[in-house]
C-alpha cells in the first residue's frame, strides 16, 4: 500500500531525454502555488496529473509553458531547461499546450485556426493539414465553418488539431474531457489514446482522475502543491489509500 502522507519521490528520474520538473516553485506573481513538485515524462510516456481542485495541477503544466513565476526548482526538456522562456519559444523547442478554456479562434474558420496552430513556421507544414484531418475527420468535415459554431467535443478536437499541427514531442493537455457531456468523454480519451499511440509523448492534467489513471502509464497526485503520491496507473486505481481520499471510493 501507498504511503499517501508523504511526498514520493523514490520513482524521480533524472534523465536528459523527456520532461523532468525538479523541485518546482512557482505560481503567479507574489501567489506561490507549487512547492517543490517532482514529475517525469520520458519520451513516448503518457503521464496524468490529477489531485483535488486547487492543488496546482493546471499551475504545473503551464509552468511548463512558461505561463507562471517561477521561484525556484528547474524544468528541463531533452537535457535544456525552459525556465525562463517564453510559451513561442518552449513551442519551438518541441512542446505544445492546449489549455483548459479558450483554446480556439471562434471568428476564424477550422482550417485558419489549424493554420495559426503553426504559426511559428512562415507556411502550414507539409502533410500537416492531412495528418490532423486524417486524425479527426469531422474536423475535416468542417474546415470551412467558423470555430465558433463548433460543438464543445469538435472544438476539443479542434484545439488538439491545432497543437498536433507542428509534430510536438511532447503534447500538455489541460483538463480536455471538462464540460464535455459523458458519452462523448471515453471518445476524447480514445482520440488522446491514438495521439500517444503514434509516437508523442503526453502529459496530461484530469479530473476526471479514474479515466485517466485507466488509460495512461503513470501518474502523480498533487496536494496542495506538493507531490503525493506516484505509481503506475493501475497501481494508483488498486491502492486503498488513494481510492478512498482521491478516487471517491
Amino acid at each position: 500500500m501507498m504511503d499517501t502522507e508523504r511526498a514520493v519521490q523514490t520513482g524521480h528520474r533524472s534523465t536528459t531525454a523527456g520532461l523532468h520538473i525538479e523541485e518546482l516553485e512557482a505560481g503567479y506573481g507574489d501567489l506561490q502555488i507549487l512547492d517543490g513538485v517532482n514529475i517525469d515524462v520520458e519520451p513516448g510516456d503518457y503521464v496524468a496529473i490529477v489531485g483535488p481542485n486547487g492543488a496546482g495541477k493546471s499551475t504545473t503544466m503551464k509552468s511548463v509553458f512558461g505561463l507562471t513565476t517561477v521561484t525556484g526548482g528547474d524544468i528541463r526538456f531533452q537535457g535544456d531547461s525552459l525556465r525562463g522562456l517564453q510559451p513561442e519559444e518552449v513551442t519551438r523547442k518541441g512542446v505544445s499546450y492546449v489549455p483548459q478554456n479558450h483554446n480556439v479562434f471562434p471568428n476564424l474558420t477550422v482550417q485558419e485556426n489549424l493554420q495559426m496552430g503553426a504559426y511559428i513556421h512562415e507556411g502550414t507544414p507539409d502533410g500537416g493539414l492531412q495528418s490532423v484531418f486524417e486524425r479527426f475527420p469531422v474536423i475535416e468535415e468542417r474546415q470551412s465553418q467558423k470555430a465558433g459554431t463548433l460543438s464543445g467535443g469538435q472544438r476539443k478536437m479542434l484545439a488538439m488539431g491545432m497543437a498536433l499541427m507542428l509534430d510536438p514531442d511532447l503534447l500538455l493537455l489541460d483538463e480536455p474531457s471538462a464540460g464535455l457531456a459523458p458519452d462523448l468523454v471515453d471518445d476524447m480519451f480514445d482520440k488522446i489514446d491514438q495521439i500517444h499511440g503514434g509516437g508523442t509523448s503526453v502529459m496530461i492534467v484530469e479530473q476526471n482522475a479514474k479515466t485517466a489513471l485507466r488509460r495512461c502509464e503513470r501518474g502523480y497526485v498533487l496536494v496542495q502543491g506538493s507531490n503525493r503520491v506516484s505509481g503506475s496507473g493501475d497501481e494508483l486505481l488498486e491502492d486503498p489509500a488513494v481510492r478512498r481520499e482521491f478516487l471517491g471510493g
